[in-house]
C-alpha cells in the first residue's frame, strides 16, 4: 500500500480508507487507484474488520473523478475493465461499505460513491456524472437506476450538472446527511449499528439486496433462501433469540 491511500484498522472492527491526494482532489490517478487495490483487499482479508468506509482527505473534495491529465497522455479510450477498484464489481468483498463523501464527487468519484453499499455525505458536498462535459461516457452508472427515478438519472448523465448533497439525499442517493465537520463521526456510527447485527447476518442481509437488484422476484427469494442457509445454521443464529430471552446483549462469533 502507497500512502495515496490511508488505511486505519480500528480496533472496533471499522477501517477507513482516506484517498489521500488533496492537492490533486483526491482524483483516481495510478497511485490512487494503486492503493485503493491494496487497502479494498486488506480489508477483505482481515477478519477482524467488518466494515468499511471510504473517504477522501480535505474538505474540498471526496475524488474529483478520473486523471485527466493521465486520460491525454496517454491517448485513453476505453478504460480497461480492470482500471478502477469498485467494490463488489472489480473488487470482490462480502464485507458492507460506507462512502462518506467530502466535497465534490464527481465523474468516478461519484462511481466510487456508488459502488459502495451506504453513503453519507457532508452538507457540502456535490454530485456530478460529467463525463458528457468532457467528451466521455459513464457505462458504470447503468446500476444508478435501482436507486434513483429513470428520469432524474437521465437529467443527470444527459447535463452533467451537479446536485447538492440535500438533492443527493432527497432522491435517494445519500442515506444520511451531516454537517462538514460530523461526516467521519456520522459514517462511523451508521458503522457502528451495521456492527450490531451478527456477522453472518448482516452478510445474507446485503447479499439479499443485491440479489433482489439483479432478478426477478421468483429467482431472487430463491436464491436469498440459498444465501441465508449459512446464517440460519450459525451458533448466532441461536445466540440471537438466548439473548432475547434472557434479557442481555448477544455475544456474536460469527460462526
Amino acid at each position: 500500500m502507497n500512502d495515496a491511500v490511508l488505511f486505519d484498522a480500528r480496533p472496533d472492527g471499522i477501517a477507513v480508507l482516506t484517498l489521500n491526494r488533496p492537492e490533486r482532489h483526491n482524483c483516481l490517478a495510478p497511485d490512487v487507484r494503486a492503493g485503493l487495490y491494496a487497502a479494498w483487499d486488506r480489508f477483505e482479508r482481515d477478519p477482524r474488520l467488518r466494515v468499511a468506509i471510504l473517504t477522501g482527505a480535505g474538505e474540498r473534495a471526496f475524488c474529483a473523478g478520473g486523471d485527466l491529465e493521465e486520460m491525454v497522455e496517454t491517448g485513453l479510450t476505453v478504460p480497461p475493465r480492470d482500471m478502477f477498484p469498485l467494490p463488489y464489481d472489480t473488487i470482490e468483498l462480502s464485507k458492507p461499505t460506507i462512502a462518506a463523501v467530502n466535497g465534490v464527487a464527481f465523474a468516478g468519484g461519484w462511481m466510487i460513491a456508488q459502488a459502495c453499499d451506504l453513503c453519507v455525505a457532508s452538507t457540502s458536498a456535490r454530485f456530478a456524472i460529467t463525463e458528457v462535459r468532457v467528451g466521455r461516457s459513464s457505462p458504470w452508472a447503468a446500476p444508478l437506476i435501482h436507486m434513483i427515478p429513470q428520469r432524474v438519472m437521465m437529467e443527470l448523465l444527459l447535463t452533467g450538472k451537479p446536485v447538492t448533497a440535500q438533492r443527493a439525499y432527497e432522491i435517494g442517493l445519500v442515506n444520511r446527511l451531516a454537517e462538514p465537520g460530523e461526516l467521519l463521526d456520522a459514517a462511523l456510527e451508521l458503522a457502528r449499528e451495521i456492527l450490531e447485527g451478527a456477522p453472518l447476518s448482516v452478510r445474507a442481509a446485503r447479499e439479499t439486496v443485491m440479489l433482489a437488484t439483479e432478478m426477478g422476484r421468483s429467482a431472487a427469494l430463491r436464491a436469498a433462501r440459498h444465501a441465508s442457509e449459512l446464517c440460519y445454521h450459525s451458533a448466532d443464529a441461536q445466540e440471537g433469540p438466548s439473548a432475547f430471552a434472557g434479557k442481555r446483549p448477544p455475544r456474536w462469533r460469527g460462526r
